[in-house]
Order: C-alpha cells, then sequence, then structure tokens
C-alpha cells in the first residue's frame, strides 16, 4: 500500500473546506478569534499583509486625486433615516449605543446608565456622516470634485461570522466622492473598480469579473453597483469589491448643494467605494493548499526568510554573518517599488522550523549552512512549488535574481486561478442542467458545486429571487461585455436580456 502523503493542515480542502479555511488561518498565524463574538484578532502576520494591501492601494488612489480624512464612529440615528433605502439595508446589522456611563446597581454589578437622548450608530459605512460634512464643504462648482477617502473600521453585527470573509468589525476603506455632473460621477465609478481589478488581479494574483450587480444586489441606495467577483477553491464566489454611483439620492438628503457656472443651484453627484479585509480571506481561499497559506509575492507579509543551520558552535559565527551580509544585500533590492522584505530564522528547532514557514506562505525560504558558505551558495525552496524542487543556488546570483524569481511566481499563481475559473465556468440554458450544476452531488458536502455558470436571465427579481430560494444562488454580476442576445430565462423561459453570472456566494 502507497504511504499516504503528509500534510501540514488536517483536515485537507477536500475533507472539509469551511474548517480546512480555519485551519489555514490558524495554521499561518494570521489571526484569531476575539473575547467579543464575531470579531478577530489580526496577528502581526496577517496585519503586514494588509498594510502591504493597503499601501499599494493607497498609492493607487492618491495618483487619481483622492485624499485621506477621517469621519467620526458614531453616527446620529436621524442621519440614517434621511436615506430610506440606506436605512433599511442596513438596520438588521446596526450595533446601536444607548447610553453613555456605567454605574454599579444595588447589587454591585456594572450596569448602562445616562441615557443618550438620542442613540448612536457605530457606523456600518459612512456614506450619511460624510455626507453631512461634504454639504458644510460644498458650495460653488469650484469645490468640485471633493475625492476623499478614510482607512477605518466598520461594525455590521453579523450572525453568522467567518475570520476575515464576515466578521462584526472589520478594517476596510471607503472612497466618497462628489461631482458637478452625472457623467464626472459616473467616469469615478468606473475608475475606482479599475483600481480595484488592478489591485485583485496584479497584486493578489486572484483573476476576477467584472460587471454590474442587479436590483436585488446593489448597494442600499445606489442607482449603480459595480463589482469584481472572484472565484475560491470550493467553486464559490467572493465579492472582492464594489464602486457605487449613488445619483443624487444621498446628495439630496444630506443636502449636497453647489451653484453652478450658469447660477443655479443643483444638487451634488455622488459615489461611494470600498474593499475590506475580506481581501485577505479571498486570497487565503483563492491560493493556500493542505500545508498551508501561500502569499503572492507583491503583498507578502514579507519575501524570504534566512534558516541558518546552526549545529557546530566553530562555524556558527561564520554562518550568522554570511546570513546578515545576505539580509542587508537582499534588502538594498528593489521589488515593485518597495525593498526586499527578509526574515532571519535563528531558532534552532530542526524541521519544525521549516514547516512553519511554509504554513506561513512566505514565497521562498533559504538555508544556509557551512558546506553552502563554502561553495559561496544557498538552497533555495520557493513556496509555490514542492519541496523536491528545492535548487541550490549561487549567492550572488539569488541576489540578483531575486525579483525575476518574485514576479514568476507571482505569475504562476495568477495562470493557476485564472485556470481554475475557467476550468469550473459554463454557459448554461437548461433550467434542469442549471439546477444540477448547483446541486452538491454529496448532501454531506454542501460547499462543492458546479462553479460559475453564464446562463440568460430575463432581469426580473422575482426570477432571480426565486433561483435564491431553491438553490441557493444570485445573481453575482451582469458582465460588461456580456452579448444583448441572451437566448430565454434560464428561471422563467421568457426572452433573455442577456448572459449573467450565476454562483453561490460568501
Amino acid at each position: 500500500m502507497a504511504k499516504k502523503h503528509e500534510t501540514a493542515i488536517r483536515p485537507t480542502r477536500a475533507e472539509n473546506y469551511p474548517e480546512w479555511y480555519q485551519q489555514v488561518i490558524r495554521a499561518s498565524d494570521l489571526a484569531e478569534l476575539s473575547p467579543v463574538r464575531g470579531c478577530m484578532v489580526i496577528k502581526p502576520w496577517g496585519y503586514a499583509l494588509w498594510e502591504n494591501i493597503s499601501r499599494a492601494l493607497d498609492d493607487m488612489f492618491k495618483a487619481t486625486g483622492v485624499k485621506n480624512a477621517y469621519f467620526p464612529l458614531f453616527i446620529p440615528v436621524n442621519f440614517l433615516e434621511k436615506e430610506a433605502r440606506h436605512v433599511e439595508g442596513f438596520a438588521k446589522e446596526c450595533a446601536v449605543v444607548t447610553h453613555h456611563k456605567l454605574e454599579k446597581d444595588q447589587q454591585g454589578e456594572l450596569v448602562p446608565a445616562g441615557k443618550l437622548n438620542e442613540p448612536l450608530i457605530v457606523r456600518p459605512t459612512s456614506e450619511t456622516i460624510i455626507g453631512d460634512a461634504f454639504s458644510r464643504w460644498v458650495r460653488s462648482y469650484r469645490d468640485l470634485p471633493v475625492l476623499i477617502n478614510q482607512w477605518a473600521n466598520v461594525v455590521r453585527w453579523e450572525m453568522r461570522t467567518r475570520i476575515f470573509l464576515r466578521t462584526s468589525e472589520f478594517l476596510w476603506q471607503e472612497g466618497h466622492t462628489v461631482h458637478a455632473t452625472r457623467q464626472e460621477a459616473i467616469d469615478r465609478t468606473y475608475m475606482m473598480l479599475n483600481v480595484y481589478i488592478r489591485m485583485a488581479e496584479e497584486y493578489l494574483a486572484m483573476p476576477v469579473i467584472t460587471g454590474e450587480k442587479s436590483a436585488a444586489e446593489k448597494f442600499p441606495g445606489a442607482e449603480m453597483t459595480t463589482c469584481i467577483e472572484a472565484m475560491m477553491q470550493d467553486r464559490k464566489a467572493l465579492q472582492a469589491g464594489t464602486s457605487h454611483f449613488l445619483g443624487q439620492n444621498f446628495a439630496k438628503a444630506s443636502g449636497i448643494r453647489f451653484q453652478s457656472a450658469m447660477e443655479t443651484e443643483e444638487f451634488g453627484w455622488t459615489t461611494s467605494w470600498g474593499v475590506s479585509t475580506r481581501l485577505i480571506g479571498g486570497l487565503i481561499m483563492a491560493h493556500s493548499d493542505d500545508n498551508g497559506i501561500i502569499l503572492p509575492p507583491r503583498v507578502a507579509s514579507s519575501h524570504v526568510v534566512l534558516l541558518p543551520i546552526l549545529k557546530n558552535i566553530d562555524e556558527n559565527e561564520k554562518v550568522m554573518a554570511f546570513t546578515r551580509e545576505l539580509a542587508e544585500k537582499l534588502r538594498r533590492k528593489n521589488y515593485h517599488g518597495t525593498p526586499v522584505r527578509v526574515e532571519i530564522d535563528e531558532r534552532n528547532i530542526g524541521g519544525a522550523r521549516n514547516w512553519e514557514w511554509i504554513k506561513k506562505g512566505i514565497p521562498l525560504r533559504v538555508e544556509i549552512g557551512p558546506k553552502d558558505i563554502a561553495k559561496d551558495s544557498v538552497y533555495v525552496s520557493r513556496r509555490d512549488k514542492d519541496r523536491k524542487d528545492s535548487v541550490s543556488m549561487q549567492k550572488d546570483a539569488f541576489v540578483d535574481e531575486i525579483d525575476t524569481i518574485l514576479d514568476e511566481m507571482q505569475s504562476r499563481l495568477y495562470e493557476k486561478a485564472l485556470a481554475f475559473q475557467r476550468e469550473h465556468t459554463r454557459d448554461i440554458d437548461e433550467k434542469g442542467e442549471f439546477d444540477a450544476f448547483f446541486t452538491p452531488a454529496d448532501p454531506q458536502r454542501p460547499e462543492i458545486h458546479g462553479g460559475f455558470a453564464r446562463s440568460p436571465w430575463c432581469g426580473s427579481t422575482e426570477c432571480e429571487l426565486a433561483i435564491k430560494d431553491r438553490l441557493n444562488v444570485t445573481v453575482r454580476c451582469i458582465p460588461f461585455d456580456r452579448e444583448a442576445d441572451g437566448g430565454k430565462c434560464i428561471e422563467c423561459g421568457a426572452a433573455g436580456k442577456g448572459r449573467v453570472i450565476f454562483a453561490k456566494a460568501y
């Protein structure tokens, strides 16, 4: 009987995908659950990943003229009430502050006291309070456009939580803009979506399908929501970013008015757009294997770990001197605008040390021992390849080629994910085939199904909701490039308005 291949993660993806996801996070030391239900502690290795993502995004935002600001965590209830569709969309997720202090009761226990005259909402999103600020900032067409972003935390009181993917508190950026014309706001909506496409594909190595949300799925209060959708390894969709054209809905609710060049009073045209720490969840599910996470080099917490082999006291200092010199040479190298990020792990814990870095997904592991030093070489292992594919390289050649190696890894991760997406995306025109595509073959493993279906849809919310009720499948996006002639609606058989992407989703 063949020996069973040992992996670092138990269970494997094939055995129990949801539990595998949790185990990958634990093994890679990215985050852990907090004492507060539904919240998470992001540990240094995970937060470094978020810093690299946010730093790259921040640079891209600023290149389009956006400036950063910060707005209050608390929002008066009456602000949400100004925009009816908005408050309806978020009402069930709001955390509400009703008191401003604690006092001891007769039993000596702390209880809420000092009831507020008006409850405060812990922000689920900031359109209303930022709109209030914009109403004071904007007076004339000369004040426009206003292009603002904030990096913040938000709270949405989720009932079913999962680290990074859906937590009661999470980190994100939210952009908010005001424009003088409808077309300028629409152009900004697409511009920021393109920033998210670039982040997903060029940095996270995660191919996405782009399009517009259906009426049932769009952001509450928006005229149009555009999105990017990625396929995870269980073939579900992850909404990885959204950019909303809000029309004049929030401007009218918040009183964002300006005097036009024609000296008429007009309402502004607004947008909002955002991504969150959910991107880390997407990265995990797009690239990890049964040995842990695999980090795309362009956002990796670190690029390379140096592993000096310290077994002989007489040679240890020579090994460490060689290791430190190599680290300095690598740190002077530039990789896509940032220094190569280097870790040195001097712990003498045998094979466990190597396994820890494999599970943490660092792109390159470099072992350095006395025999390597004698040949002025290093022993290099790549996280995107099997351990048996490790190679010996001359030290200077490794330094010279590290950016090329990292870029090759980045490309391989993207191409692998793209091939997976294409393999599990199918054009389906018959209702029976459609239902079978989304029906798990094994009822004990409901997460495994067909993938993405490109199918005709008549555009009615009734048909979309009927499919959702029956299969837990939604219209993930209406692709920008779809053909107008879409055949017959997959649900009702009426004339379709083109093919859309149907999928189960996170």
